[in-house]
């Protein structure tokens, strides 16, 4: 088992709860065109916040349950970044910042 794995769960529920306190959590999911996208975070179909929501987040815990290997790289908090310019999602973007953290840590 790789030794990151609790701690990128827990920056995962740290995500989510981001989401949820700057109220961009949804009920109701995309389209499955819209999740369908071959477009690099669905930019294409999906606003960041929601392929954060029905992508990223499902395919990460996924991983993390199944005890796969984590990707070697994540730059999700630069794509953050771009999209949100806003002072309001600073602690979104400190919790996408530690998650690419823990992704690029080896894994010892």
């Amino acid at each position: 088992m790789d030794p990151r794995l609790p701690a990128v769960a827990q920056q995962l529920l740290l995500i989510e709860r981001e989401l949820r306190t700057l109220d961009m959590w949804s009920v109701e999911p995309p389209a499955p065109e819209a999740l369908a996208s071959v477009e690099p975070f669905c930019v294409d179909t999906l606003r960041f916040e929601q392929w954060l929501q029905w992508i990223f987040l499902p395919r990460m815990k996924a991983i993390v349950e199944a005890d796969h290997p984590l990707p070697q790289a994540s730059g999700i908090c630069a794509m953050a970044e771009l999209v949100y310019r806003e002072a309001r999602v600073v602690s979104l973007l400190e919790a996408l910042r530690a998650f690419d953290a823990l992704i690029e840590a080896p894994s010892r």
